[in-house]
């Protein structure tokens, strides 16, 4: 049996995607695949495969250490996907994203969950082939289609009309995730009930802390922010939707977007490149805030096309769902298992 250690801290800030996406690995491989690895959490006895979920100094001090058999480095984010999220001093933001940068250079492999971002490593000087793309997943045991009457439970107990069309976003309350457009599209449109999801997970050096701790606070009449709330009532708001949105101005593969996939939530996003690659055909997108409100009050008064996307995003969560995600990380592992053997890195 091959011993993998995961190194994490991904699910001590709340509100991420990064935590999302490692629960859903420990999930799949301690249900999928107990027969395949032996799994420990940040452990610091000897493994075979040593799996960096995030990029803490201090994993990347034990990198060194040969104990640590062969290093697999997950990226969840890039230096140039933290603006507009994260605002550092000059001279600290240069400094902590020359770090990342090394972090990943000390790996032996390197997984992302878009493929777009392998052209961007390559650049930053990481050799293509220990690069690996592996999308993120969903577990359909947590995010599914509820029944009509508990949806409209869930709305009696928000206070919600049967009638009333309610568009779902979520994310960190921040300038990337296009907050300001969510809030502008509830402005251009009173007669729905608008829904965002989540906080400040990063307290005050949030880029634009200020400004939006104020929107939040003072938001338009038909906007309701809820603040960050656990992935088991998240899934309550996702089946009261009638259309997710994602107006981010940039994503490496949202969990957001696959949690309303799984759903079977219609989706519009912002019209973004870098999903081009991996969900091109199962959403609504609008370039900019003209566009998305164009698309949001189309498909509002139209049923059909309501109906032709959310079978579509049903479609989607089949695609990336944890039994074809089992097999990938199977092979994946035990691929890199054997190079390990190959290189000296397992003993």
């Amino acid at each position: 049996m091959i011993r993998i250690n995961m190194f994490s801290q991904a699910d001590s800030v709340e509100g991420q995607g990064v935590g999302s996406a490692y629960q859903e690995l420990i999930n799949l491989l301690r249900t999928h695949l107990v027969d395949e690895f032996y799994i420990t959490n940040n452990k610091y006895g000897a493994s075979d495969l040593t799996h960096y979920h995030t990029v803490n100094p201090t994993y990347f001090a034990n990198s060194f250490s040969p104990a640590r058999g062969r290093k697999i480095g997950y990226v969840h984010f890039l230096p140039e996907t933290l603006e507009g999220s994260v605002k550092l001093p000059p001279i600290a933001k240069k400094v902590f994203y020359k770090y990342v940068i090394d972090f990943y250079k000390r790996m032996d492999q390197i997984v992302v969950v878009n493929p777009i971002f392998i052209d961007h490593l390559v650049k930053y000087g990481i050799k293509r082939d220990q690069v690996k793309y592996i999308p993120n997943f969903v577990a359909k045991d947590e995010f599914y289609p509820k029944r009509l009457e508990q949806k409209n439970a869930f709305r009696h107990q928000l206070g919600i009309p049967l009638d009333k069309f309610v568009v779902f976003g979520d994310g960190q309350v921040q300038a990337r995730k296009g907050v300001d457009d969510f809030a502008k599209l509830a402005r251009a449109n009173p007669d729905m009930q608008f829904i965002w999801a989540g906080g400040f997970s990063f307290g005050k050096i949030t880029d634009g802390y200020s400004h939006f701790k104020e929107l939040v606070d003072n938001p338009p009449q038909n906007l309701k922010f809820t603040g960050i709330i656990a992935r088991p009532e998240l899934v309550n708001y996702l089946n009261i939707a009638d259309l997710f949105v994602l107006p981010s101005y940039d994503e490496l593969f949202p969990m957001s977007v696959l949690e309303a996939f799984s759903c079977g939530t219609p989706v519009l996003l912002r019209d973004l490149d870098l999903y081009q690659a991996i969900i091109s055909g199962y959403y609504l997108k609008g370039s900019n805030f003209e566009a998305l409100n164009e698309q949001l009050r189309q498909v509002a008064n139209d049923q059909a096309l309501l109906n032709k996307y959310s079978r579509l995003s049903n479609l989607a969560s089949e695609k990336y769902s944890e039994d074809n995600l089992a097999q990938i990380w199977n092979d994946f592992y035990h691929e890199q298992y054997e190079i390990g053997r190959e290189l000296g890195q397992i003993h």
